[in-house]
């Protein structure tokens, strides 16, 4: 099979390097790829960016099956598009899209068919917005409406910090238009949990859970970021949680996307909130997530492909994804001033006798030299019997790679963090 896999990040170099893994599959595409997946087993990086060449190339080449890695061209309708023209597309369609395109479809989408989620108003209005925050109970969690690449959530601890993030987002427009409606939401106590999953539009069966370290500095402090490493398993998701889980998440959500007739063949990935009053949705998302995808596909034992194959056939229902009795942990390399400016373009070099698979992000290849091209550079992922032995090996891996201002959280892992 001749793959394209669209994306140029962390999450597009795992789904590739997995995929390459299957013997079904002789050539991936990488649409416009990175620096890793240029030199990853069977891929192939092309320059193409829009739709309209993504379609050209799938059609020209006789691509079998075409795998969209970030959100973006899910929520413009690539996969309306390319079905149009009989296509195999691994992705929900433009209405599928919109769970993650718009914040306030998605909580709407919750309430009506029962998801438990936290209580929220959404606003299009400054002032009123700015009237509503001065009863809020405190802390209260804003978001932007529309795509924010991972950053568009701030949790307000008093009036002050709701009305400049208000300000960010309605006024200044940092988001550029993605804020200009945002969501006023219930803060939640308790631990957060990603679980990545698989849906056919008829049944939808969770991959392993894992567990992301959003802000910039050890102890969860500082500013988000798209995220700093992830653990797969989630040591939270206990059984009984994925069970709530399942009942008051899951079940309502594959109603609605039944009910509402979205063509869902692709990734829904479910942040939860885990708190002493039970299991709460926090988001949906309608790709993998990065760079939990790094962690949880490094301990899938079944073929990628086969789990794509049988979800594009509608028969997940008789699907069993194996993995393997691991624990994976993904430490993120990032630039220097991260999430904020930081200058790129130095030179990484990585020692041969690494264990770890290094996962490349922001990180192009100029003759025949990796170099820095982002915020998020690179992860290391490493498993092991336990979270402890794969943390071990991850943080041993990390030091033998180096790039000018190279800087990553100390504590991915650790109890409490």
């Amino acid at each position: 099979m001749k793959l394209l896999v669209i994306g140029s990040g962390g999450r597009e170099h795992a789904i590739a390097w997995k995929l390459s893994k299957s013997n079904k599959v002789h050539k991936i595409y990488c649409a416009p790829g990175n620096g890793g997946t240029a030199l990853e087993e069977k891929c192939t990086n092309i320059n193409l960016n829009s739709v309209d060449e993504y379609l050209s190339f799938a059609k020209e080449n006789k691509i079998d099956v075409t795998v969209v890695g970030p959100e973006a061209p899910l929520v413009e309708g690539i996969v309306d598009t390319f079905k149009k023209e009989g296509l195999k597309i691994f992705g929900p369609d433009k209405k599928g899209a919109f769970l993650e395109g718009s914040k306030a479809f998605a909580k709407e989408f919750m309430k009506k068919y029962g998801v438990k989620t936290a209580e929220y108003e959404a606003f299009t209005d400054f002032k009123k917005a700015s009237e509503y925050i001065k009863n809020c109970a405190y802390p209260v969690v804003i978001k932007a409406d529309g795509l924010a690449a991972g950053k568009g959530v701030v949790i307000c601890q008093e009036e002050k910090d709701a009305q400049k993030a208000l300000e960010d987002f309605m006024v200044k427009d940092i988001f550029k238009g993605s804020g200009k409606k945002i969501i006023i939401e219930e803060f939640l106590q308790g631990v957060e949990a990603s679980i990545l999953s698989i849906t056919d539009g008829e049944t939808i069966i969770p991959f392993i859970s894992s567990k992301d370290h959003k802000q910039i500095y050890d102890g969860d402090k500082g500013p988000n970021t798209g995220g700093m490493g992830v653990i797969a398993p989630n040591p939270y998701c206990s059984d009984e949680v994925i069970k709530e889980f399942t009942k008051y998440v899951l079940e309502p959500t594959l109603k609605g996307i039944r009910q509402e007739h979205m063509d869902y063949i692709g990734i829904i990935f479910f942040g939860i909130m885990i708190t002493k009053k039970g299991v709460y949705l926090l988001e949906y998302n309608v790709r993998m997530g990065d760079p939990e995808t790094q962690a949880v596909l490094y301990l899938m034992e079944s073929d990628f492909m086969d789990i794509i194959m049988e979800a594009l056939n509608k028969n997940l229902s008789n699907m069993n994804i194996k993995w393997e009795n691991k624990h994976s942990c993904c430490i993120v390399a990032a630039s220097e001033g991260y999430p904020s400016s930081y200058k790129k373009g130095f030179t990484i070099e990585i020692e041969d006798n690494l264990e770890s698979k290094v996962i490349a992000a922001g990180v192009k290849l100029q003759d025949n030299q990796l170099m820095t091209n982002g915020g998020r550079v690179l992860c290391v992922v490493a498993k092991g019997d336990s979270l402890e032995s794969a943390r071990e090996k991850a943080y041993r891996d990390i030091e033998k790679v180096k790039f000018k201002g190279i800087y990553y959280r100390k504590d991915i892992g650790k109890a409490n963090s």
